[in-house]
């Protein structure tokens, strides 16, 4: 018995302890950014596009690299959705359990999501040259949804398992077509597709590697799908890797907002997922 007590104690303390290092890693990396970037973040940086001389510590700001980012997570996570979506609901009403289409279904995508992202930018990069694409919005667009779709279908397909059979053989003992069982498995996955939608966009928006062989880079503010875009990894990356101190610091406060930006769509998505989740069915 005293074995069993003591044991417990240790795994109990393990757990603690591992927490606190988490928590500790955190801190560090958010104290970092905010020590050498919050000095550095004002109204005219993220107001403002880049002025001559901006990399070399001058006039001008990153308004470029924030809306190219913003579009390229919006462009992609609506792609995104309108893949995932149909293919979650095909292997979990349409097909039946236990099929083999659908288990080596989920085991291609369990490989797609553990695959670097600048393998996906290199694969979307050939894409491009097939069809005579230049780096463009479009081409970051592309590579961020090949990236962000087995995330999307794997954190979807776990809360579509979850939904009671008994729920679907009761829709379908009450008459309902398999199209009407889609709606109600709709609803009780509501939650499931906030969170997933949550999780790709922290990853997309967080992605240096794709993007930097498809979206390119620029100093405006692309108006078409056609030219290039920059994004706020990209900035982050060639202003850090200046050898001017006042450039680096903006580096940082690039990286703050960023943080800021995956804080507020954060808190949003956990909002909206307990307001979809006072809707199923438990």
């Amino acid at each position: 018995m005293k074995f069993k007590f003591l044991e417990e104690k240790v795994f109990s303390g393990l757990m603690i302890l591992s927490t606190l290092l988490v928590f500790a890693f955190f801190g560090s990396i958010l104290w970092t950014i905010v020590k050498h970037g919050f000095p550095s973040l004002t109204w005219e940086m993220v107001s403002q596009l880049p002025g001559g001389g901006f990399y070399l510590g001058k006039e001008g700001g990153i308004l470029n690299a924030i809306v190219g980012s913003l579009l390229i997570v919006s462009g992609s996570t609506l792609s995104g959705l309108a893949i995932s979506i149909p293919v979650v609901f095909y292997i979990n009403v349409y097909l039946r359990k236990g099929s083999r289409l659908a288990y080596f279904t989920r085991l291609t995508f369990d490989v797609l999501f553990g695959i670097p992202s600048i393998v996906y930018g290199a694969f979307a990069f050939t894409l491009m040259i097939f069809f005579g694409l230049k780096t463009s919005l479009l081409g970051g667009i592309l590579v961020i949804t090949l990236l962000i779709i087995p995330i999307f279908i794997r954190s979807m397909d776990e809360v579509a398992k979850s939904v009671s059979k008994d729920l679907l053989d009761a829709t379908y003992s009450l008459g309902a077509t398999k199209l009407e069982a889609v709606k109600v498995v709709l609803r009780q996955i509501a939650p499931g597709i906030a969170t997933a939608t949550l999780l790709s966009v922290g990853r997309a928006i967080g992605d240096a590697a794709g993007v930097m062989f498809t979206a390119g880079f620029t100093d405006n503010i692309p108006v078409s799908l056609n030219q290039p875009a920059a994004t706020l990894p990209l900035s982050v990356f060639f202003q850090l890797s200046s050898p001017i101190p006042e450039v680096r610091e903006r580096a940082y406060a690039a990286a703050l907002l960023l943080t800021l930006i995956v804080l507020v769509l954060s808190i949003t998505g956990r909002i909206i997922t307990n307001r979809f989740s006072k809707n199923r069915i438990k």
